[in-house]
């Protein structure tokens, strides 16, 4: 029997566009700091697209962290270098940060993700640059090596592939860590270069990391 009621009118629904739209904007959110300097990445990698390629060399060559430049600048291109990519390729990097990075922030939380990362960056890059001052004062390496260009941000990425060890559920986790190591240890076999030694290196201070994921939860 019909009520003396209306009947109250129907939600309108969601349209697939926006719920993605919402459950992007939430996932951005839950890692600020990842999608800020990946945000940073894109502005430079747009202001290098501009520059001729023998000044985007220079440029870039001052801003990284090689022998010269650390022994003049050492905290500022430590920074510095943080921010800027050489193959200019934004787009992976994009990705990289999204599978990485997001997921590491949310598990232990902003302040901690960046520990991890800034430790590796950091301490990766001095110890490889210093095998090359080895490899240059022991006549292994040419003199000029001293001022070749290393910018990037692939250290800070090991150190963090390398603590998400710890996140991956227990059946897996063996079959992980076995990718990692693999995947930063066979270069360093194969056709070793400091860069390589740099990887390496911040992929085991990731996994040193560990006490850091003890009071991580996940978003």
């Amino acid at each position: 029997m019909p009520s003396g009621h209306p009947a109250p009118p129907a939600r309108p629904r969601t349209a697939p566009a926006g719920r993605l739209l919402r459950a992007l904007g939430s996932w951005i959110r839950s890692a600020p700091g990842t999608y800020l300097w990946l945000t940073a990445l894109f502005v430079t990698t747009v202001i290098v697209h501009q520059m001729s390629p023998a000044f985007e060399e220079e440029f870039l060559r001052q801003r990284s962290t090689n022998i010269h430049e650390l022994s003049r600048n050492p905290v500022r291109v430590l920074i510095t270098s943080a921010f800027w990519i050489d193959s200019g390729q934004w787009l992976p990097y994009a990705v990289l940060y999204t599978v990485f990075h997001a997921p590491a922030e949310r598990r232990l939380g902003t302040l901690r993700w960046l520990a991890v990362a800034a430790t590796a960056h950091v301490l990766a890059t001095l110890v490889s640059e210093s095998v090359l001052a080895w490899a240059i004062s022991h006549g292994h390496a040419p003199a000029a090596a001293a001022n070749t260009l290393d910018v990037g941000v692939s250290y800070a990425l090991a150190g963090v592939v390398a603590v998400l060890t710890y996140y991956v559920p227990r059946p897996w986790r063996p079959a992980y860590l076995f990718a990692v190591l693999v995947i930063y240890t066979v270069p360093l076999i194969t056709n070793p270069t400091f860069t390589d030694i740099g990887h390496l290196t911040a992929a085991l201070i990731g996994l040193g990391c560990y006490p850091l994921t003890r009071r991580g939860t996940e978003a």
